[in-house]
């Protein structure tokens, strides 16, 4: 049951980090510096230095998606970042259960939710850009950020919970692309 919770904690998180790459982590930071999580790796995530950082990257990088043409141009760099924000996430929140265990499912289910998150959010930034002018992008921020916001809390401190959450926000982005897809292949 450990493992499950664990697991439910790391996807949480990696999809938070599919949002916004910072919250997450200094949600995470902050969960360890008031002794709500125990970080059996990665201690320094836990230090009030380490938050305090992580909190003025937050800030950054929440202003920065307000830019108009700037949002899109940090996504080309926001899809890989969300993708080792989310395995870090995740391998943190496993614990000690070996690194070729730990590292497998962290890149595959921290990175992988991270950046499908991150991908999909991209993409309809792109689309809403196209389509409004932009003018639409900052709604979208303030979503991405409540969303993120939302998740990593839920994660830390119902994990169960944000695992349910992320398999249905999974199926979502699924159904999206395949309308996506249909009406590509109708337009042709």
């Amino acid at each position: 049951m450990e493992l499950a919770i664990s697991i439910c904690l790391g996807i949480g998180l990696a999809a938070a980090s599919g949002f916004r790459i910072f919250l997450p982590l200094l949600a995470l930071s902050t969960a360890a510096c008031f002794d709500v999580i125990q970080l059996s790796t990665w201690e320094w995530l836990g230090n009030w230095q380490t938050l305090v950082l992580l909190g003025v990257a937050s800030v950054f990088e929440i202003l920065a998606y307000y830019i108009p043409w700037f949002d899109n141009a940090l996504d080309t760099i926001a899809v890989p970042l969300a993708a080792v924000a989310g395995t870090i996430l995740f391998f943190v929140s496993l614990g000690d259960y070996g690194p070729w265990v730990s590292w497998s499912l962290a890149i595959i289910g921290g990175g992988g939710t991270a950046g499908l998150i991150a991908g999909s959010t991209a993409a309809l930034r792109a689309t809403s850009s196209a389509t409004t002018l932009g003018i639409a992008n900052p709604v979208f921020a303030t979503l991405e950020a409540i969303v993120s916001t939302i998740f990593a809390i839920v994660a830390i401190f119902i994990p169960i919970l944000a695992g349910v959450l992320v398999l249905l926000l999974g199926y979502q982005i699924y159904k999206w692309y395949h309308k996506r897809k249909l009406k590509k292949n109708s337009l042709q």
